[in-house]
């Protein structure tokens, strides 16, 4: 221990609709649960509350009786919402008055709201993502567009962070949000922690247009998998397209085609947002001088660097690394 003192917890409300998935319903615990600080002190709280506080009936056949009501809500910092089968937030284009204020209320008073999967289809019937960026499950897209059209929806995404809202695709894309928020609190090194814990990948590539029903890759021959195992080694190095082909033993056309049935993004892309990760964690974990990151990352210049972090998350890298560490050598 290293007698420093406990963290304050941060307080995390699911609130568990009827209906509810029940596996989105225990994404959160589990896995803003397993974040804890190099003193394996947790720096969560969740607590699963209901409106009334009674027990409802979730997607799997059983129900759950939480301990809380919606007085939960008063003092969360963040809101969760996991999806729901059905409801009129999905058939009809609204929520209970009493489910929307509740909503509203705890948004005005700074918390911070987050959907998985069709849990977003609540959070738009509530009002809450009007002209916002947000996401859902694929499957059920077109059925977000047509009761809400104002919101501007991205079916292609995992997730979608507009800061204080927070929205993700299908279920297992609740796992890239809750690490996405685990690393945005806390940084990578605890995410990283959570997603060992729970034997997850602390970062996936590509979006949720990768799953979206589509025939299968042809049949035999080598995919890529070899080839974005040994990329990813390479980095720092300045990959073409034609030597990525080239390992794989493909013609460029046909190593492209494989590449994207098997990731849903071109090579080009995969390999921007890889160097994008390593970057991030060289900016939170080390001293290194930008100029040092970039090269390493393979961007060769700050000035690329910047230009890809900026597009990806709105900050260049010295403002990046200040969010997570504070001014550092590193940036002298």
């Amino acid at each position: 221990m290293t007698g420093t003192p406990a963290p304050e917890r941060h307080e995390v409300v699911v609130l568990a609709l009827p209906n509810c998935v029940a596996f989105e319903l225990g994404l959160p615990h589990r896995l803003l649960g397993s974040a804890v600080d190099a003193d394996e002190r947790p720096l969560y709280r969740v607590r699963v509350a209901t409106l009334d506080g009674g027990p409802v009936r979730t997607s799997a056949g059983f129900s759950v009786l939480p301990e809380h009501d919606a007085t939960a809500l008063a003092t969360a910092r963040t809101v969760v919402i996991p999806g729901v089968y059905g409801g009129p937030a999905m058939t009809e284009g609204r929520v209970s008055e009493e489910l929307g204020s509740a909503l509203r209320d705890a948004a005005a008073r700074g918390a911070r709201l987050m959907s998985i999967c069709t849990g977003a289809f609540v959070l738009a019937a509530a009002g809450l993502l009007d002209d916002r960026p947000a996401t859902t499950h694929w499957m059920h897209a077109d059925a977000f567009r047509r009761h809400y059209p104002g919101v501007r929806l991205d079916p292609g995404v995992l997730f979608v962070d507009d800061g204080d809202v927070l929205t993700s695709a299908g279920n297992a894309a609740g796992i890239d949000l809750l690490l996405h928020l685990v690393r945005r609190d806390h940084g990578s090194e605890v995410a990283n922690r959570a997603a060992r814990r729970n034997v997850v990948a602390p970062w996936r590539e590509g979006g949720q247009s990768q799953f979206v029903e589509r025939p299968l890759p042809e049949p035999g021959g080598a995919g890529t998998a070899a080839t974005r195992a040994w990329a990813g080694e390479h980095l720092g190095e300045p990959l073409t397209l034609a030597e990525l082909a080239a390992h794989a033993r493909m013609s460029v056309r046909t190593f492209t085609r494989r590449f994207r049935e098997e990731t849903g993004v071109s090579p080009l892309r995969w390999l921007a947002a890889q160097r994008l990760a390593l970057a991030r964690q060289l900016l939170e974990s080390t001293d290194a001088s930008v100029d040092r990151v970039a090269a390493d990352a393979g961007f060769g210049t700050p000035a690329s660097l910047r230009q890809h972090l900026r597009a990806a998350i709105g900050v260049a890298p010295h403002a990046y690394r200040r969010t997570y560490r504070g001014a550092t050598a590193g940036d002298m």
